[in-house]
């Protein structure tokens, strides 16, 4: 389905005929083969080597939300890509980090960024946060074919609830099962010792800059244990992106804001390399 952009110029009947305000049920009635999920899976056999993104990690402070994954995407026991971006504004006040399938991912980002602002534009209105997760799941459940041949697409939501006037986070497995995390929250397959890290570095009354530096220390300890995760590459200064989504909007944190604070964590490592302690009480 190709807009006319010959001749007289008008759109087809289909992008002006009435219909729901989702743009995947658009695509679903009109288009159903553009779905990533319709597609055709040619015959496999083992598994499919595909660069994968790996650890993202979220924590919420009383201002919102703080969003953050490393650099690194891998294919097997390679480093296929150093400065990789898998943190992404979904709309004007959430984001989502992608751990998985690279490609995949990237490209459910980019049709769940159409989704949301297609609904802005036919309603008139955001969807809530609640619903923005609840359109999230169902692309994911999507592309379940896929993720059965191991093209999986794991990402992580996070945004700042306008009328609980709070960050809230949720993850999702392969699915499309959906749940709400409380304080924090991490993904990939750093995210067992990102998700200790968390554990103890996390409070509750933790300001914007205090939220930023957990997330990097976590990204840190995940990197420490895990080969697939891409720490702080002081050499080749890149650095994890860093998301903060207040009442404000998204902000993604300037790259020398990033760097002064993985400098922080990096200098601290060398006096304690195992990163800060919780005390035992």
């Amino acid at each position: 389905m190709e807009a006319n952009t010959r001749g007289t110029g008008r759109l087809p009947a289909a992008f002006l005929t009435p219909g729901s305000s989702s743009f995947m049920d658009f695509l679903s009635d009109h288009a159903p083969e553009q779905l990533p999920g319709n597609r055709p899976l040619p015959p496999v056999q083992g598994a499919v080597q595909a660069p994968h993104g790996t650890t993202i990690v979220g924590v919420t402070f009383p201002g919102g939300v703080v969003l953050a994954g490393d650099r690194r995407a891998t294919m097997g026991n390679m480093i296929a890509q150093r400065d990789i971006e898998k943190v992404f504004p979904a709309d004007e006040y959430s984001a989502v980090g992608i751990a998985g399938t690279a490609g995949l991912a990237v490209e459910m980002v980019k049709l769940f960024q159409l989704e949301l602002e297609h609904f802005e534009k036919v309603e008139g209105a955001q969807l809530s946060l609640e619903g923005k997760a609840n359109r999230l799941s169902t692309m994911i459940r999507s592309n379940l074919g896929m993720a059965m041949q191991g093209l999986a697409v794991v990402p992580l939501f996070a945004g700042f609830d306008t009328v609980r006037a709070r960050g809230r986070i949720f993850s999702y497995d392969v699915t499309g099962g959906r749940s709400e995390e409380h304080a924090f929250a991490a993904v990939g397959s750093g995210s067992v010792f990102a998700r200790g890290s968390l554990k103890k570095l996390h409070r509750p009354d933790l300001t914007e800059e205090q939220a930023a530096t957990v997330v990097v220390q976590a990204l840190f300890d995940a990197a420490d244990d895990d080969s697939a995760t891409g720490g702080s590459d002081m050499a080749r200064r890149i650095y994890p992106v860093v998301a903060v989504i207040t009442e404000d909007g998204y902000r993604r944190l300037p790259e020398q804001e990033v760097a002064e604070v993985a400098r922080a964590v990096h200098d601290g490592r060398l006096q304690l390399p195992n990163g800060p302690q919780a005390p035992v009480l």
